[in-house]
């Protein structure tokens, strides 16, 4: 059996192709992002091509004369592959394959890929081998067509040519085992969080666009050591580390897969379970990348994905990060949260005011308890002291003079002297 190729050793020149409807989008942006994108996943942009139309066309993408014009850039340029801005129908990508004579890949060829190398726990291996099925399952002849051609690089990782060598029966079935896995840790998920809510302590999931800074502030509060780059989907395996707040306060900060424009929809299918984190959450905290020009249509894609989740009716906190990286006196408002803050989670900077909001919030959500217990009744103040914010404790003759807010559900056994918790 031959030695599978490094996928380092294949350096691939390829040239990113845009249509844009004229809807409003801003297609060079996209573009420009698409590029990192291809950077992540080891691929070196040759060239950036915008095609005006009123629409995609729907058999090769893009039109006749932009083809011919594509295909004189692939020689003059010594391109490897073509990477397009959308997701590509079975169809396009086999006829535009054919009239370009070269590999075509799509957006989200690259994001899979990208995925595929960055998942390190076995649910997020799951993730990524049932999305990429999914997506290949319709392709596998146009597939097996560029992989033979190239025999490595971008849209080759994860479950690799093995899997395009199956029959599609074959490949149903292994989607069908790996749906079932992926109940399976959707059920230890779930039995987790019924843990957490027996135990009364908030979570605050963190969400926002790929490379805002989540896995940075992450690391910065709670010392995760958690991969944190400079790059788009650093970290895909979702992490949960226990916050201790000033008065002694305790939560759950969860952090979550970046979204993008254009997530493909296997992929937020696949990552469901993971992304409901933020469903079940206390507050979420929208970590906003503010020294991006992109910033506000990046807010709207996080919404929009959040909306897409049915993540509703949750306090959301704006953490506007990367102020060391702006202007100070820039204006950064969202409409669309109920609290923000400025930060810097690289220096440190307004992370007291966050961790004060938060304590602010979860206070808000309590009830005020003013109560002496006996010294029998001891053992309830140690409860306080977990699961609420105590604020006063003086020892008198004849008990403990308590001031502390504690959960609502709580508030009747803890008031209550001859309940035992």
């Amino acid at each position: 059996m031959a030695d599978l190729i490094d996928l380092k050793e294949v350096e691939e020149r390829v040239i990113l192709v845009g249509v844009s409807t004229g809807d409003g989008e801003d297609m060079k942006a996209s573009l420009d992002e698409l590029e990192e994108l291809a950077k992540t996943a080891g691929a070196m942009t040759a060239d950036k091509i915008i095609q005006n139309r009123e629409r995609v066309h729907p058999g090769t993408y893009l039109g006749k004369g932009k083809i011919q014009e594509i295909k004189e850039r692939i020689w003059e340029l010594n391109a490897t592959g073509v990477v397009c801005d959308d997701e590509l129908s079975p169809a396009q990508m086999r006829n535009l394959e054919e009239a370009l004579d070269i590999k075509v890949m799509d957006r989200t060829m690259v994001i899979l890929d990208i995925f595929a190398s960055r998942a390190t726990t076995s649910e997020g291996k799951i993730q990524v081998e049932l999305a990429q099925l999914k997506y290949r399952a319709a392709r596998l002849v146009g597939l097996r067509r560029s992989l033979s051609r190239l025999g490595g690089g971008i849209g080759t990782r994860g479950p690799g040519e093995k899997k395009l060598e199956m029959d599609r029966r074959l490949i149903h079935d292994r989607i069908g085992f790996l749906k079932g896995e992926l109940e399976s840790v959707k059920r230890h998920r779930e039995i987790a969080r019924q843990q957490r809510d027996k135990n009364y302590i908030p979570v605050a999931a963190i969400v926002g666009y790929t490379n805002a800074g989540k896995s940075t502030l992450l690391n910065k509060l709670t010392n995760a050591g958690i991969l944190a780059e400079d790059k788009l989907f650093a970290t895909l395996d979702p992490t949960t580390r226990n916050l201790s707040l000033p008065a002694g306060q305790q939560i759950l900060l969860t952090d979550t897969v970046g979204f993008i424009r254009k997530l493909p929809h296997h992929l937020i299918e696949a990552f469901k379970s993971t992304l409901e984190e933020a469903k079940y959450s206390t507050i979420i905290l929208h970590v906003v990348d503010c020294s991006n020009p992109q910033m506000d249509l990046q807010m709207h894609t996080v919404y929009e994905t959040l909306r897409d989740l049915n993540v509703t009716d949750k306090i959301m906190v704006t953490v506007f990060n990367k102020t060391d990286s702006v202007e100070s006196e820039i204006t950064l408002r969202d409409p669309s949260t109920d609290y923000q803050v400025r930060i810097s989670a690289k220096t440190g900077e307004g992370l007291d005011e966050l961790l004060n909001l938060l304590e602010g919030i979860l206070r808000s959500q309590k009830v005020f308890l003013e109560k002496v217990y006996s010294y029998q009744d001891a053992g309830k103040i140690q409860f306080i002291r977990k699961y609420g914010q105590l604020l006063k404790e003086e020892y008198q003759e004849d008990g403990i003079l308590i001031q502390a807010y504690v959960p609502s559900e709580l508030f009747a056994s803890i008031a209550d002297s001859t309940d035992t918790i």
